[in-house]
């Protein structure tokens, strides 16, 4: 299933995995996540739910939301808001 997470230090991560879990590498920590899809058509990532493992992604912890340079072109959005509403984006 295509989900993804926001790590400890604001990284933004996806995949096509089982659980949240797969995404972090073992010193990492997660700040929730939820389930993602790509709409092509409007260059939009669209980010929902939340994790079973560690629930809705805590914003307020997040100083920068830092996204994989891949997805430079896309505006993402969360529950339908831009995620820069809940924190700043740098692409890395």
């Amino acid at each position: 299933m295509q989900k993804f997470i926001v790590t400890g230090e604001g990284r933004l991560k996806f995949g096509d995995v089982t659980l949240h879990k797969h995404l972090l590498l073992p010193c990492e920590t997660c700040l929730g996540g939820g389930v993602y899809e790509f709409d092509y058509t409007s260059r939009r990532m669209l980010l929902s739910g939340r994790s079973y493992d560690f629930g809705r992604v805590s914003w307020d912890k997040v100083d920068c939301l830092l996204v994989p340079g891949s997805l430079s072109g896309f505006d993402i959005y969360y529950e339908d808001l831009p995620v820069t509403d809940f924190a700043p984006v740098t692409y890395v």
